[in-house]
């Protein structure tokens, strides 16, 4: 007989006397660096577009926990278009900087544990940062004088270059480079393409509703912006002899101090033609029935009026608008527009005859916690023959809500802006104390 001890050795199971393993300790140099290069950095970089750097241990570990709690939260990174009840867009965005959970939670156990460094000697590899600088410009235009608006109101300044080209150009690229981004609200860009700019001499004043005299916009810019990149193997046709206008609106009210502005911008430009033209349009700001608004509850009689009264919070303005004859178009970004009152802009075709396996009401984008301060423009992940399509008789449908009371921040800034203290009446209109409701489309045309 074996010996009892031995046959009650033999009894138990091998894990009754082993130890729990210990919870790895989330690091700097090994989980949380990746997440901030790959996610933050682009803005949060010495010298860089955010308030703050996160680009070194130093800078981010004193920082760890709001880290946490703004991710947490959804404000950071501030990606506006959000998947809602209400709204699923039908590809993916590119370049989505939204973290994951794995990555929310990583983030927040580096916090819990009083975010240590973790062994540098041994750090993880760090994936590239993301640029926010359009790649290989190759022509950059500044006026050649600045412009000092005057404090106070808005003002529509706009400014002509004639960038010499002497054949077809094609657009693959542009970014508009804002220099005194305290006090530029926001910029446009287009081609005079009958010159009739080409007497005006240095900054002039022009209507914040138009382009000064352009009459083909490609390129726009809002807080928050970056570079415009149309797909591969698409490109906008500038031709040859046109003059190109940048209309600047500036907004100095509230300003602390500002200098002589000289925004410019960039283009990458080719000579070579694409398989396709692509183009920017936008849509939206009808102020009647016959332009595309359509009747609220709050308007009299039935009849379409943009207004949002004071004092009053879920206030909602609908616009439709039927694409006409052409097509079909692929879109591929979409970016929503308000100003300060607004807190919520959806967007969505109506198809009059959706193609097989298409929703007949397709959402294109919704933003709705909406930041005037950090506007941009999503772009869908997809090929061209997977973009959503706009065609002849589908209906364009944005609808914008806005909170006019003075729990919104946005109206908390506008009346800090104006010098008062209670709500007021806001209509459509081009000041930012007025209000807008506008999306820009990226279209590609039929090849």
């Amino acid at each position: 007989m074996r010996p009892l001890i031995l046959l009650l050795g033999a009894a138990l199971p091998l894990t009754a006397c082993s130890t729990p393993e210990p919870t790895p300790t989330v690091t700097w140099a090994q989980d949380i660096a990746p997440i901030v290069t790959e996610r933050c950095a682009g803005c949060h970089t010495s010298g860089g577009i955010a308030p703050f750097p996160l680009d070194s241990y130093e800078a981010a570990s004193s920082m760890a926990s709001s880290m946490a709690a703004a991710v947490n939260a959804g404000t950071m990174p501030p990606w506006g278009a959000q998947d809602t009840p209400d709204c699923s867009p039908p590809v993916p965005w590119k370049d989505d900087e939204r973290l994951t959970d794995d990555e929310k939670q990583e983030l927040q156990a580096w916090a819990d544990a009083g975010a240590p460094e973790g062994d540098t000697s041994n750090a993880a590899a760090l994936p590239i940062a993301p640029s926010l600088d359009l790649d290989s410009p190759t022509v950059e235009l500044h006026p050649t004088e600045g412009f000092l608006p005057e404090a106070g109101g808005d003002v529509f300044m706009c400014y002509s270059f004639d960038p010499g080209f002497t054949t077809t150009e094609w657009l693959t690229g542009m970014q508009i480079l804002p220099d005194e981004a305290a006090v530029v609200h926001h910029v446009l860009v287009g081609v005079d393409s009958y010159g009739t700019t080409a007497g005006e001499d240095g900054w002039y004043a022009c209507s914040g509703g138009g382009l000064g005299g352009a009459d083909q916009l490609i390129g726009a810019w809002a807080p928050g912006g970056g570079p415009f990149t149309p797909p591969e193997g698409t490109a906008t046709r500038i031709e040859a002899g046109v003059r190109l206008v940048m209309q600047v609106h500036y907004h100095p009210a509230g300003a602390a101090a500002f200098d002589e502005d000289t925004t410019g911008f960039a283009l990458r430009l080719t000579e070579d033609a694409p398989a396709q033209e692509s183009m920017i349009s936008l849509i939206g700001n009808a102020d009647s029935e016959g332009s595309g608004l359509l009747p609220g509850e709050d308007d009299p009689d039935s009849r379409a009026v943009f207004k949002i009264p004071k004092d009053t919070a879920g206030h909602v303005e609908t616009m439709e608008f039927t694409v006409p004859e052409g097509g079909p178009y692929s879109i591929f970004q979409a970016s929503t527009h308000m100003h300060y009152v607004g807190v919520d802009e959806r967007v969505e075709v109506i198809h009059a005859n959706p193609a097989e396996g298409e929703d007949e009401t397709e959402c294109l984008v919704e933003t709705p916690h909406w930041d005037f301060n950090w506007q941009r423009s999503y772009v869908y992940d997809a090929p061209i023959d997977d973009l959503p399509q706009l065609r002849a008789g589908d209906v364009v449908r944005i609808t914008c809500s806005y909170d006019n009371v003075l729990s919104n921040p946005g109206v908390q800034q506008a009346l800090s802006d104006a010098g008062e203290t209670e709500t007021r009446v806001v209509r459509l209109g081009e000041t930012t104390l007025d209000e807008m409701c506008l999306v820009g489309v990226g279209l590609v045309l039929p090849g």
